[in-house]
């Protein structure tokens, strides 16, 4: 499978590219913490790891490193604006449940 992006997402992180001026892609992970144990991380990406793997999607880069990847394999990330909040929104079919807060996940 892969990671892959909306067409909403993609625009997004194309203007966040050239604004920035620099960088191959957007780095998707997770990391350890929070109530329900992971989180998903972003990030722009300047050169490769040696466990990354890349999935090209609607003109983006989307670099995941393999130990993120058995968590977030077939993940959609989508860019939403919901009345005076906007972000990123990640569809992941293993997440099992996620806390109150909503700001982490577990598998």
């Amino acid at each position: 499978m892969a990671v892959t992006l909306t067409d909403a997402a993609a625009n997004r992180v194309q203007s966040f590219l050239a604004n920035r001026g620099k960088g191959i892609g957007l780095r998707v992970g997770i990391k350890t913490t929070g109530c329900s144990g992971l989180a998903y991380v972003l990030e722009f990406v300047d050169e490769l790891n040696d466990d990354d793997e890349t999935f090209a999607a609607k003109g983006v880069t989307l670099i995941v490193d393999a130990k993120s990847l058995v968590y977030i394999d077939g993940t959609e990330l989508d860019y939403t604006k919901e009345g005076l909040n906007e972000g990123f929104k990640f569809n992941n079919p293993n997440q099992a449940d996620e806390c109150g807060c909503g700001e982490s996940f577990t598998v």
